[in-house]
C-alpha cells in the first residue's frame, strides 16, 4: 500500500460495490477485497477501472486478493487485520455444508488468528437461519456487540451504513436485514 494504516478486509466481496464505497469514503484505511472466483473478481477489477475512467478517483488504498477464505492465516500475518466484513455470505443450507459457513466456528478460528487485539467481524444478510447459526457459533467466546434482525429500522446503526448490491436487492424486497458485529476474543484474559 505505500502507507501503513489500519487493514479492513471483506470476505467473499463479489463484484466490489461495498468495499468500493468503503475505501473511497476512508482514505486513513486499507482496504483488501478477498474473492475466491476470478470472474467475479474481474467484474470488480473492470467495475472499479470505470469509476476510475468516469470520477478520476484512483483508490490506492484499495486491493484485491484472489483466495479461498479457508487460507486467509496463509496470507496475513497473526494481528494484521483490524476489521473483517461479511456480507451476504454463501448460506450453505444443507447441515452437512455447515462448516463451510463464512461464520461457522472453523471460519471463526481462522478470523481470529489474523484479527488484531480488539478486532472486528461485521456480518450483514437477509437468511434467518444463517443469523440464527452465526449468533451460536459467536458463542465459542467472541464478544457480540450489535445484534439486529432489522438493520434498516434501526436509525443508529442505518447511520454510515454500505449498502452491498445485495443489501438493497433483498432490502428492495421488503426483506429484513440482520446484522451482528463481534470482537475477537481476549484468550489471554481465561
Amino acid at each position: 500500500f505505500g502507507k501503513d494504516l489500519p487493514l479492513y478486509i471483506e470476505v467473499g466481496m463479489g463484484k466490489g460495490q461495498f468495499i468500493t464505497e468503503l475505501s473511497r469514503r476512508n482514505p486513513e484505511i486499507n482496504y483488501i477485497g478477498i474473492e475466491r472466483y476470478t470472474s467475479v473478481l474481474y467484474r470488480a477489477l473492470q467495475k472499479r477501472e470505470l469509476l476510475t475512467e468516469e470520477c478520476g478517483e484512483e483508490f490506492p488504498n484499495l486491493r484485491y486478493l484472489c483466495v479461498d477464505a479457508k487460507d486467509l492465516p496463509n496470507f496475513f500475518g497473526k494481528g494484521e487485520v483490524d476489521r473483517i466484513y461479511l456480507n451476504f455470505s454463501d448460506p450453505w443450507p444443507k447441515e452437512r455444508h455447515a462448516r463451510r459457513r463464512l461464520t461457522s466456528r472453523e471460519f471463526l478460528a481462522r478470523y481470529e488468528e489474523i484479527l488484531a487485539d480488539g478486532g472486528l467481524v461485521e456480518f450483514k444478510t437477509d437468511n434467518r437461519s444463517l443469523f440464527d447459526f452465526s449468533l451460536e457459533e459467536v458463542e465459542s467466546g467472541w464478544e457480540l456487540l450489535v445484534c439486529t434482525y432489522d438493520l434498516h429500522h434501526d436509525k443508529e446503526l442505518m447511520e454510515g451504513n454500505v449498502m452491498t448490491e445485495y443489501e438493497r436487492k433483498f432490502s428492495n424486497l421488503r426483506n429484513p436485514i440482520h446484522k451482528l458485529v463481534i470482537r475477537k476474543p481476549n484468550r489471554n484474559a481465561e
